[in-house]
């Protein structure tokens, strides 16, 4: 069939012919991204010049094919150049043939191949786009189906699995993965919309919902844990919620408002797996309301310190 641009690989790509393999690479990258298929559905101009600069970029990041061509040996496709200069030598062509099955080699042996440059253009587009080189696409696959999904807290600490109703009315049980948090998204293959090529994927968003008295900091939970004045004196064993469960916690005799204790293993996962830890903080609280046996008691309680000797200019 006859070609609708021109044979010269140089001009299709908008390089000179001494142009160095970086810079042939930078237009084939260039033109690749604005002429993919998939960012111009249903444009035949813009596959078909998309199949023509994919020929261009194959001849020219081969150094012996680009040599043999600069010397009039091959023409675009490879193919023996035609008697009488016809195609040869950086030229013109009246004829050729659309290049389907044409390979994609690197520059020499820099390693760089046209799936490389497709993963750094498109981050691998569907998990495998339609174009690999064959100048024509593969059944298109359905859309992606977006789902939101909240989380509760302590669930998200604790990595508990997650129902979610997908769009067709079926039920799936989520493993939330480590390193959980808000924004996190999770991929569920196949479990889109149908289409030729087969089903698009639903992208799971996680929420995770506050909480009431947790707080996250890093892969830690913090707590703030009131305590009565006789606790915090006397000390004692007293009841503290985690994500996992309340847990009996000893106070120490002598315990200061804003001491801080730590619960190992009681956080959020990292994405190695690993937990942080629970951190609680004192907070010694008096009864409200003006309660008669305190004011007692601070009545007849004698103070032979200075709580605030460190504050002296």
């Amino acid at each position: 069939m006859a070609t609708t641009f021109m044979a010269d690989p140089y001009a299709i790509l908008g390089v000179s012919k001494g142009a160095s393999e970086k810079d042939i690479k930078s237009a084939y990258r260039k033109l690749a991204k604005e002429l993919h298929p998939d960012y111009n559905k249903d444009n035949a101009t813009a596959a078909a010049r998309f199949s023509e600069v994919t020929r261009a970029y194959d001849l020219l990041s081969d150094k012996d094919k680009r040599a043999r061509f600069d010397r009039g040996e091959i023409d675009i496709d490879g193919n023996p150049a035609a008697p009488f200069g016809f195609g040869g030598g950086g030229g013109y062509r009246q004829q050729g043939r659309s290049n389907e099955n044409a390979g994609f080699s690197g520059f020499g042996n820099d390693g760089v191949d046209f799936a490389d440059i497709f993963d750094g253009l498109f981050g691998g587009l569907g998990g495998g786009g339609p174009y690999r080189g064959t100048g024509r696409s593969s059944a298109p696959k359905g859309a992606n189906v977006a789902y939101k999904l909240a989380v509760d807290f302590t669930d998200a600490a604790a990595l508990k699995p997650q129902r979610i109703t997908l769009a067709d009315g079926k039920t799936i049980d989520l493993k939330l993965p480590n390193g959980v948090e808000t924004g996190t998204n999770m991929r569920l293959s196949g479990k889109g919309q149908s289409g030729p090529g087969g089903p698009g994927d639903g992208i799971v968003t996680i929420e995770v919902r506050s909480h009431r008295f947790f707080r996250r900091d890093g892969d830690n939970v913090r707590l703030d844990l009131p305590i009565t004045l006789k606790e915090a004196v006397a000390g004692g064993e007293v009841r503290v919620p985690t994500v996992d469960g309340a847990v009996m916690l000893k106070i120490k005799p002598g315990s200061q408002s804003g001491q801080q204790l730590r619960l190992k293993g009681k956080g959020f996962h990292n994405k190695a797996g690993v937990r942080g830890d629970q951190i609680i903080e004192l907070q010694i609280r008096l009864p409200e309301g003006g309660d008669a046996a305190l004011s007692q008691f601070v009545e007849n309680w004698s103070v032979d310190y200075d709580p605030r000797s460190g504050l002296a200019g």
